[in-house]
């Protein structure tokens, strides 16, 4: 399976991604903003999360689906981006996503979140997406609240960076697909007019 879109592919991961794997997450101001990774990230870590991402999608019954994303330009995975706890009678999952620094402010988890959200809300049929991202996150706090998801309460103290030790407070926000439809077709507006100011 794969999804994509005018600059990203969207797909399972791969062991030949452990070295695009490692040079993206082996970086604190990636890692800090994620609960499960450690900092320093090595070559072992890179390959034992993808065995075990692998092991998920070969499941008939997925309740994790993890996608790397692959900019075309590059043939180069930057990040990955998926749909976790996913409840198909309950119609809900959490979202969560990563991009290497270097590819920053340039619309690409913008262009992931979209894709993502429209096969969660239009493949699998959820009705709601919910997403967790550290208070003092202002870059994340900022793409949630850009993507439509309203913020629902503050987590006082409920998790712990690996790559830190550091406690943190944690937002909760959730997006209904009433709510995302409104506003999806803003979003792939407002991305066409970055891409073509960025030229690419």
């Amino acid at each position: 399976m794969k999804l994509e879109t005018e600059r990203l592919i969207l797909r399972k991961p791969r062991m030949s991604d452990v070295e695009d794997l490692v040079e993206g997450m082996n970086n604190l101001n990636v890692s800090k903003n994620l609960v499960p990774v450690p900092y320093p990230y090595k070559k072992k870590d890179a390959k034992d999360f993808v065995n075990k991402k692998i092991e998920e999608w070969s499941k008939r019954k997925k309740k994790d689906y993890l996608f790397f994303i692959e900019l075309k330009s590059e043939k180069k995975v930057i990040g990955a981006i998926g749909l976790h706890k996913v409840d198909e009678f309950a119609g809900i999952a959490t979202t969560g996503s990563w991009i290497s620094e270097k590819y920053w402010k340039k619309g690409y988890i913008t262009e992931a979140k979209i894709i993502v959200n429209e096969f969660a809300f239009d493949k699998l049929k959820l009705r709601r997406l919910n997403s967790e991202v550290f208070a003092d996150n202002v870059a994340s706090n900022k793409t949630q609240q850009k993507m439509g998801y309203e913020l629902e309460g503050i987590m006082r103290e409920s998790d712990r960076s690996l790559a830190t030790e550091k406690i943190h407070n944690t937002n909760f926000y959730g997006l209904l697909k009433s709510d995302w439809k409104k506003k999806v077709s803003k979003l792939k507006r407002e991305l066409r007019e970055k891409i073509k100011k960025l030229g690419k």
